[in-house]
């Protein structure tokens, strides 16, 4: 678990992604929205170098460095804090969708998604077990989207962006633990199945075992 979650960047991936968010909360509450986006932008640029730093991928680094100027302009142009996290409202929606074009479409977007990465066979969808868990992963998935977004509206509607920062960190966080979490199953069953095809074979007349 602790290898995958390093692999999307640890704790301090999680933590330097959130802390343009913190920093903008923080200083609007504090000081107001114009110094909130210069705080924005000194953070959003502080975790650009330190995924650089950390050998992170460089076009994930620059891309938060664009979501956050995106971000950062649209609360400008609306003169209010809470309009920072209307572009991250759309995420949740493009989930939703991408997860139930890929149900419908009987290819899991987890499984599109994760089994490259897990060491799994390639053909999963013929695979049931693996198939059934990239399904169970994708409706687990749909339904974190879905929820993230209603609690997401709710807060922008009642203009409280203190508790929509809080639900952009926690919400990256449990993907990252969703995400980790259907990994090391997929790697479970994947194991589980080589053991028994080897299992299997050494059992198996036609194969002798080497002496």
């Amino acid at each position: 678990m602790e290898r995958t979650l390093e692999r999307i960047g640890g704790p301090i991936g999680l933590a330097s992604a959130a802390a343009p968010t913190i920093a903008f909360v923080v200083t609007d509450l504090a000081a107001g929205l114009a110094p909130a986006i210069i705080a924005l932008a000194l953070a959003a640029v502080a975790a650009c170098v330190l995924r650089l730093a950390r050998r992170e991928s460089p076009a994930a680094a620059v891309a938060g460095l664009v979501v956050a100027a995106i971000c950062a302009t649209v609360a400008a142009l609306a003169g209010e804090a809470r309009a920072f996290f209307l572009p991250s409202m759309v995420l949740p929606v493009l989930f939703v969708v991408a997860y139930t074009v890929s149900l419908v479409a009987r290819r899991p977007l987890m499984g599109l998604i994760v089994n490259p990465l897990s060491g799994a066979p390639r053909g999963w969808r013929t695979h049931r077990p693996l198939r059934r868990l990239y399904t169970a992963s994708t409706l687990v998935g749909m339904g974190l989207a879905v929820v993230n977004l209603a609690i997401r509206i709710v807060f922008y509607t009642a203009d409280q962006p203190g508790a929509l920062a809080v639900v952009q960190v926690t919400s990256t966080t449990v993907f990252a633990l969703h995400f980790a979490v259907t990994v090391v199953l997929a790697r479970r069953i994947a194991g589980a199945s080589g053991s028994s095809a080897t299992t299997l074979l050494r059992n198996d007349p036609a194969f002798p075992p080497i002496r």
